[in-house]
């Protein structure tokens, strides 16, 4: 799997109009709606996503590190097979039904107002950090999981795989939207 930083930031500006699209018009009843008690509301996916802003200055440190380094390199870059094997596993439509670790699991009855901003905000700043790190050879620049210090990805597999989970998530709560219980506004 070839990977190209190009292509993440093209990923997370179309996660963000992706977003906006799904979340135009909506109420605060429709923004909080589970289609049954264990799913997630469009709200839960969103908050779901916005856990991301914890990775961001572990991005930073590592940007850092290959600059002070001299890590130089262009893209694309290749994934590991482990790295492409994750990515691919949680793309859109899903499969594969894992738990979210607690860590990351999303905080009920958020505001529209609210969510919707801040995840925004995290697609422009997931794309400052791929623009930041231009140059560098982003399958060198390694980084483990929050959740596991055992598995570790490079940093362009970092950010393919959260464009990758970002469409998932997105694909859930359009799913919630197009549910024949959806409630009217």
């Amino acid at each position: 799997m070839r990977l190209d930083p190009a292509a993440a930031v093209r990923d997370f500006q179309a996660a963000a109009q992706d977003a906006r699209d799904l979340s135009a018009g909506l109420t605060e009843l429709q923004f909080q709606w589970r289609p049954a008690p264990e799913k997630w509301s469009i709200g839960e996916c969103l908050d779901h996503l916005n856990t991301a802003w914890g990775v961001l200055s572990r991005f930073d440190r590592r940007i850092a590190e290959g600059r002070s380094r001299g890590l130089s390199g262009a893209g694309p870059f290749r994934a590991g097979l482990l790295g492409g094997l994750y990515i691919r596993s949680i793309e859109p439509p899903v499969r594969l039904r894992l738990p979210s670790p607690k860590l990351y699991r999303p905080r009920p009855d958020l505001r529209l107002e609210e969510v919707l901003p801040r995840f925004l905000q995290l697609q422009e700043q997931l794309q400052r950090r791929v623009e930041e790190s231009q140059g560098l050879d982003l399958a060198r620049l390694r980084l483990s999981s929050p959740v596991t210090r055992r598995f570790k990805m490079s940093l362009i597999e970092w950010f393919a795989f959260l464009a990758a989970h970002q469409r998932r998530h997105l694909w859930q709560a359009r799913r919630v939207r197009e549910h024949e219980s959806f409630p009217a506004g």
